[in-house]
């Protein structure tokens, strides 16, 4: 990795602590208008203040987020199937790695369906993707998706993270699971967890708290926060797990204040 990929990956995971609370707003490539994110603009500002990054859309990027507002990008780069579809995330290349520099990007995210019929062609367009970023000294964030015929369990995210991991990812997103210990000791990269579907606040954080002392480098939160019906308080407690040791108990209090 060489000094510039360093130094983008610096303003995705803090060097002062090795961690980092990532804000996902990028449902919308597949779900279109998600609840919560109808106003996304209106919604993702005042969380910025709480976040080390964010990941989000190009369109998402242009139309709705400050270009004067000091936050790093996470930039989503695959995409090509919608939620009603019949092949869940069978994603490709959606976003060139030149508009992703021309958008100031810290780093890309991109899906991959370890396990699925058509995990072959999601590889191969990651890892082609990977080629590209590192000529241009972009970190790449792999997101091991799921899908609903896959089993989330500690043997099967090991198997997606590693794998990713050998294949080329700087960063690995994937789900917390019971066991997820194994899958942080087997993969040789920093691992994120997803927030995945809106959990009762209390169980989120318990989530986060978990990953974290598992060995998680941080989260990737967006449907826990942004579908909250305190969204300030819930990323607030969030960093607070993340990066000033809180106890799930002291966190929730911050998220009730």
């Amino acid at each position: 990795m060489d000094w510039g990929q360093r130094n983008r990956l610096s303003k995705i995971i803090r060097p002062k602590d090795g961690r980092t609370v990532m804000l996902a707003v990028d449902h919308g490539y597949f779900m279109g208008p998600t609840s919560g994110l109808e106003q996304l603009g209106a919604m993702v500002t005042p969380l910025l203040r709480y976040a080390d990054t964010l990941m989000v859309t190009r369109g998402s990027l242009r139309h709705y987020i400050d270009p004067d507002v000091d936050i790093p990008i996470v930039l989503r780069v695959s995409g090509g199937t919608s939620i009603i579809g019949k092949e869940l995330l069978h994603e490709g290349t959606v976003c060139s790695i030149e508009d992703a520099i021309r958008l100031n990007a810290s780093g890309v995210a991109y899906s991959i369906m370890v396990g699925a019929e058509f995990e072959r062609d999601t590889i191969l367009g990651f890892t082609q993707y990977v080629d590209e970023a590192q000529r241009y000294g972009i970190p790449v964030v792999a997101v091991t998706a799921v899908g609903k015929e896959m089993v989330r369990d500690a043997r099967y995210m090991s198997l997606a993270s590693r794998m990713a991991a050998e294949l080329g990812a700087d960063v690995v997103k994937t789900y917390f699971v019971k066991g997820f210990e194994n899958v942080v000791e087997c993969c040789p990269v920093p691992v994120v967890i997803a927030g995945g579907k809106k959990l009762p606040e209390q169980e989120a954080l318990q989530m986060a708290y978990d990953a974290i002392h598992a060995g998680a480098v941080g989260v990737d939160m967006g449907r826990n926060i942004f579908q909250s019906p305190n969204p300030v308080g819930m990323m607030k407690a969030i960093h607070a797990i993340v990066h000033k040791n809180a106890t799930v108990k002291e966190a929730f209090a911050v998220f009730q204040s």
